[in-house]
């Protein structure tokens, strides 16, 4: 075979990879940015060279036969060995670029993550970044992210864990509330107040609080508690408290907007809520030989951005 023929082949193997991880012509064209008559024509001419059919086509989508499962698995490792070598040659350039594909919690992203990505794009304008808002704990390594952000206590051991900052849960409401209803001085008033919590999964909804100074003698309470809402996202119990519906349990980054406008103020600021909401936000990425340039620039421009946390 000439070697005219065998890049060529090499070619068409790379896009039966693609079609391997894609499912389908149409998502697999889309991603190499080809018309879906090319894709086809591509799998056509491979299996004509090969003898032997590669792939086994529905209406829905296809699905690779024995041996073209089996070229797929002896050249996936090639193809990505190449494609690592060659970010690297690109990142000799010394500048961060390319896609970077990020997940990140709904309400962490909207409010804190957002607001300082236009920041980081101005400063590294040949980086472009595909944001997944979900609370759902995505897969880094089947679902192609290259970075989450992740509200945790316990990172995976299994990925690479850079800390952001640290943040803490804290109680709040509107000062309207508070005239009406008054204000707890002990943990146990709670159990007299609309609480608005989010659901977890136990008989009755709780709260548990520790004294902030410990010097002080008091101990950790947990108080039985009940409302009108719960919610899980904390950008709706924030707005319900801002309403004035009750008392709010909320991780300080979704208050701190309200709370440096006087909007909720902190309720028993004596005391700590503990074990609701995580005290560590982390970029998590997976492990790799490699790290391109803009992943490193992200988790560095973030970690220098929120060092100051929320409070």
């Amino acid at each position: 075979m000439n070697p005219q023929k065998m890049a060529d082949l090499w070619s068409h193997c790379h896009w039966l990879t693609v079609l391997a991880e894609q499912g389908s012509y149409t998502a697999a064209a889309a991603h190499l940015g080809v018309s879906k008559a090319a894709m086809s024509q591509r799998m056509a001419d491979l299996e004509r060279v090969a003898g032997v059919p590669l792939v086994q086509r529905t209406t829905r989508s296809v699905r690779l036969t024995e041996a073209g499962q089996r070229l797929v698995d002896q050249t996936r490792t090639a193809f990505d060995q190449i494609a690592q070598s060659f970010a690297q040659v690109r990142d000799l350039a010394e500048a961060p670029q390319g896609l970077l594909r990020v997940t990140a919690p709904v309400a962490l992203a909207r409010q804190q993550i957002v607001p300082l990505l236009p920041g980081f794009l101005h400063q590294y304008p040949r980086v472009r970044i595909e944001l997944n808002l979900s609370d759902r704990l995505s897969s880094l390594a089947t679902e192609g992210f290259d970075l989450a952000i992740r509200h945790t206590a316990h990172p995976p051991d299994t990925h690479v864990a850079t800390e952001l900052c640290t943040t803490r849960s804290v109680l709040v409401a509107s000062q309207a509330y508070l005239h009406r209803a008054g204000t707890p001085q002990r943990p146990k008033d709670l159990s007299a107040h609309n609480c608005l919590h989010y659901p977890r999964p136990q008989e009755r909804p709780a709260w548990t609080l520790e004294p902030r100074h410990k010097k002080d003698g008091r101990e950790r309470v947990t108080v039985q508690i009940a409302g009108t809402l719960s919610a899980n996202n904390s950008e709706a119990l924030r707005d319900a408290a801002l309403a004035g519906l009750g008392v709010a349990l909320l991780p300080d980054f979704s208050a701190q907007s309200a709370l440096q406008t006087g909007q909720l103020v902190e309720v028993l600021p004596g005391w700590t809520p503990v074990g609701s909401f995580a005290d560590r936000i982390y970029a998590v990425r997976p492990y790799a030989a490699h790290v391109p340039l803009a992943v490193k620039a992200l988790v560095v421009f973030l970690r220098e951005s929120l060092a100051k946390g929320f409070s």
